[in-house]
């Protein structure tokens, strides 16, 4: 089988101009089947299932292998001898591809690539830490593959509120997987007293996730599910694509708040036990750690919390978005904004409360990350309805580039340089270095003010953003005239054959 699809007998549409919206919806209406004509869906809803099993498996080794650094980055610290800012570097394409390509081949390529990665950087010895970066590097590029691509194959398996409960699952185990990426990661280092023994692990349990997905995933057409088993494909450049994702207000206003969303989850997760473990210190509840193994309580406790909040927040984010959204059209990003607006307070509160109550600090902690646990499911259900099938991959890559960079790659490393630059206005004294990561910590609740303001922006448009994607995918209706103060929606005169893979 070649790796890019192989379209079955098409209909062509072609333009020497422009192409209207109406118009657009009007040649693909009258090229489309009639309903009897059409052929059976291929892929059976067993196999489907199965396949959202294996990705969701998948999923949770990829977060766990993630946060398993964080579970035990005191001691890493200790090993290496680096500062804050160094150690964040640790958690510091493919939507193109995707989009035109076998998305089964370019998953089992990128977490190969994880896997051998992965396992290459628990071998890393005392005098390599670049290396150990560059490894961590890699591992990344292995995610985002797998990352970027796998919700766009649920959404090409299921429809309506069978996918958005399938994609309530695969965002499950985003924490879930945290959660026990940082009790792992902090048990297999205390029981072996070595921290490289963490991350060797999840590669392990990871060749059975890659010969899962080589048996037992399919290739689905690409909107399969919104047009009963034939598929739908646009040929368009990547830079039509893009184009076409900027002009989409919900999906860019979105994309900023999924960023916010993980510029907190990142900060957070990666700082968090460190954070609690300095406060434990400086309350004088535990000793300074000078020597591996390091005191794993805390490490233990968050990932617990994160378990939790994550099952909770998701499935009430989700129960919500189906409670209220025949009644409000926009509710999904309402859902998201409340979540980050609530959370920044809260946050706000642990981040003081710390340096008195660990306790305290906890109740505000499991507030705080339920309430950002709202948004996971939501998010990324957001992006299946308001861009086309053709398109998602490239949505899904240029959204997790940006949400990486900016989000939950860069804050942990943000936070670390405003820590060691509080903590050399005080080099001699000892408790600064856990006051200089609380003030630096700061940055998190106004950030997720900012991305609740982000969701509130997309509820204004995301109504007729999702009405306009479904019309281009089913072809069946025409947008009611005046129904939005929006001028129609245009495609480039590029933009010019439509295939159908029946």
């Amino acid at each position: 089988m070649e790796p890019k699809d192989e379209p079955i007998p098409r209909w062509r549409v072609g333009s020497g101009s422009s192409l209207r919206y109406g118009a657009f919806v009007n040649s693909l209406s009258s090229l489309t089947p009639r309903a009897e004509e059409k052929e059976k869906v291929t892929i059976s809803p067993r196999r489907a299932y199965v396949a959202v099993a294996v990705l969701c498996y998948i999923n949770l080794l990829n977060y766990s292998e993630r946060y398993t650094i964080a579970g035990v980055l005191p001691n890493i610290q200790e090993f290496f001898q680096i500062s804050d800012s160094m150690a964040a570097l640790i958690q510091t394409v493919f939507g193109y591809l995707g989009d035109r390509y076998n998305r089964k081949y370019i998953m089992i390529g990128g977490l190969s690539v994880w896997l051998v990665t992965a396992a290459g950087s628990s071998l890393v010895t005392k005098s390599y830490f670049w290396l150990l970066m560059l490894l961590r590097a890699m591992v990344g590029i292995g995610e985002a593959s797998y990352s970027t691509i796998a919700p766009t194959i649920i959404g090409d398996l299921f429809v309506g509120t069978k996918r958005s409960a399938m994609i309530l699952v695969f965002y499950l185990f985003i924490p879930v997987g945290s959660g026990l990426g940082y009790i792992a990661g902090a048990g297999v280092a205390a029981l072996t007293g070595d921290w490289h023994w963490s991350l060797r692990i999840t590669p392990i349990l990871g060749v059975v996730g890659l010969v899962l997905l080589v048996f037992l995933c399919p290739n689905p057409p690409r909107g399969a599910a919104e047009t009963h088993g034939e598929g739908v494909k646009v040929e368009s450049s990547y830079q039509e694509d893009v184009k076409y994702l900027l002009k989409n207000k919900s999906y860019v206003w979105s994309s900023l708040g999924v960023t916010a969303t993980a510029f907190l989850t990142g900060a957070l997760g990666f700082w968090t036990p460190t954070f609690l473990s300095r406060a434990r210190v400086n309350q004088g509840l535990q000793l300074l750690c000078v020597k591996e193994p390091c005191d794993s309580t805390d490490s233990y406790i968050f990932g617990a919390v994160t378990v939790v909040t994550g099952i909770l927040g998701a499935c009430l984010g989700s129960g919500l978005s189906r409670w209220f959204g025949e009644k409000v059209p926009n509710v999904d990003p309402l859902i998201c904004a409340v979540g980050l607006l609530g959370a920044a307070p809260c946050l706000f509160i642990a981040i003081f409360v710390a340096s008195a109550s660990i306790p305290t600090t906890y109740v505000f902690i499991f507030i705080g990350e339920l309430l950002i646990s709202l948004n996971w499911a939501v998010m990324a259900d957001i992006l299946l309805y308001v861009v086309i099938p053709t398109r998602r991959s490239t949505a899904e890559a240029l959204q997790i580039s940006v949400c990486h960079l900016l989000g939950d790659a860069g804050s942990p490393y943000l936070v670390g340089v405003i820590s060691d630059a509080l903590r050399r206005t005080k080099p001699g004294n000892p408790s600064w270095s856990f006051h200089s990561l609380k003030y630096s910590l700061l940055v998190c609740p106004f950030v997720g003010i900012l991305g609740g303001l982000f969701f509130l922006m997309t509820s204004v448009y995301i109504t007729e953003d999702r009405k306009k994607a479904a019309l281009l995918v089913e072809g069946t209706s025409q947008p009611q005239q005046g129904a939005t103060s929006e001028p129609p929606v245009e495609l480039s005169n590029e933009e010019k054959t439509l295939n159908i893979e029946s």
